[in-house]
């Protein structure tokens, strides 16, 4: 496995590998990596003959307030991880490395960025699209994979991609979760023990919500207030959202669809997590 620290090694790199007819993947990751990311690894080097794992904790997808300084970093640990998992190439630049001196080029997306993850976090979205553009350029990927837990994101980066015409096959792969139902991030290791317990609540919300629409509830308000009360029973720092919504447009629905996707951003202690179901109604 070979490790790149600069943009300029990684653009040859990838136009050498594009003139010898290599089919390229990209897993972007701020590293940290856990089960979650080596299963996009895996099903990416089951589509492509190179994987470029990229490592960069992205400062510009981070508010004034978030934890940019403080969020897990463990180069060696990843290095294992992305290798075992099937990386061919690690890209592991520095912020001054993809932000120079005199930066002032992003790529904003409008109407789906400023609602639920974009209310809470106004300038991350902006900051999310602006580096995986930059990854686009850089690695020149033929396929690019990221996680369904970050389902706005998900639908964002497809946006973007139709949008600007980019000519990378965009996949979602689903969540993978503990065997308690606790969807994998980065960020559970902030949890405390007893934290960690009632995170599982989301995922038990999720399962009831599950059920109140398979016994036939189409009122979106009621299942979320059901949702709310099993969620409050463990009492959380704070419920952001729970959201009912055309996974195809990302609209808001009163109703239940015969597809909708259901998701929630809850605070236990500082810890902010996120998870989502697609429930198809019978």
């Amino acid at each position: 496995m070979k490790i790149i620290r600069t943009v300029a090694e990684m653009q040859r790199t990838s136009e050498e590998l594009r003139l010898q007819q290599k089919h390229i993947g990209i897993v972007p990751t701020m590293g940290y990596l856990h089960d979650g990311h080596a299963s996009l690894i895996r099903a990416i080097r089951q589509e492509v003959e190179i994987v470029v794992t990229s490592i960069f904790v992205n400062p510009t997808q981070f508010g004034p307030s978030e934890d940019f300084s403080t969020y897990p970093r463990d180069l060696a640990r990843d290095e294992h991880i992305a290798q075992q998992a099937g990386t061919d190439i690690v890209f592991y630049p520095d912020a001054k490395e993809m932000y120079p001196d005199g930066f002032k080029t992003y790529v904003s997306t409008d109407t789906v960025a400023t609602i639920l993850e974009g209310k809470f976090r106004p300038t991350h979205f902006r900051g999310v699209t602006t580096v995986v553009a930059k990854l686009f350029n850089i690695v020149k990927p033929h396929m690019a994979i990221f996680g369904q837990k970050d389902v706005q994101q998900a639908f964002i980066l497809r946006q973007m991609v139709r949008d600007l015409n980019f000519d990378v096959r965009v996949i979602i792969a689903p969540i993978v979760r503990e065997p308690d139902g606790l969807a994998l991030s980065s960020r559970n290791v902030y949890l405390n023990p007893q934290e960690r317990k009632d995170a599982t609540a989301l995922f038990r919300s999720l399962k009831l919500a599950e059920e109140l629409i398979g016994a036939g509830e189409r009122d979106a308000a009621r299942v979320r207030e059901e949702m709310e009360r099993l969620i409050q029973s463990v009492n959380p720092t704070q419920i952001d959202y729970i959201a009912f919504l055309d996974p195809d447009s990302f609209e808001e629905t009163r109703r239940i669809l015969p597809r909708t996707l259901v998701a929630l951003a809850v605070r236990f202690g500082s810890t902010r997590l996120l998870d989502n179901a697609i429930v198809d109604s019978k």
